[in-house]
């Protein structure tokens, strides 16, 4: 059975509550159970993960080398900051797929950098919690 794992970045807890506006009314929650009925279905292993420290993701990435083929992860925040977090998706070779909830692109400016497309299979954004369910069914037939 095919494995990946879905990483959330900072301040994804707070969906539904935060700025739904932008980030739609699901709760992560909400998402999460969505991926999973959709890896069950696709009969994909899935291993989710959110947190709020940079440090902390970037030690999850490092404990998924070996274990999953691919990647499906919203860096949040850190898309526009984080070198260590592109760094760890670089030094597992673990190929990646950048999802965002919101169009970043048509953003306030300092959004509209990522220190992970260049490298990213594809990015998703503005697809709200569907870009999640897009990139998973994209993993359950990607051939390496």
């Amino acid at each position: 059975m095919r494995e990946i794992a879905v990483i959330h970045g900072p301040n994804l807890n707070l969906l539904g509550r935060r700025e739904p506006s932008v980030y739609g009314q699901q709760s992560l929650s909400d998402i999460n159970r969505s991926i999973e009925q959709l890896a069950d279905t696709l009969s994909v292993k899935v291993r989710i993960f959110q947190s709020n420290a940079e440090h902390e993701l970037v030690e999850y990435i490092h404990d998924c080398m070996d274990c999953v083929e691919g990647i499906v992860i919203n860096p949040a925040a850190f898309t526009h900051t984080s070198v260590a977090l592109r760094d760890a998706l670089l030094a597992t070779g673990i190929p990646f797929i950048e999802v965002h909830l919101s169009n970043v692109a048509a953003r306030e400016p300092f959004r509209q950098h990522s220190y992970f497309a260049d490298k990213a299979v594809a990015t998703l954004a503005g697809l709200g919690a569907e870009g999640y369910l897009a990139a998973v069914r994209f993993w359950s037939t990607y051939t390496l």
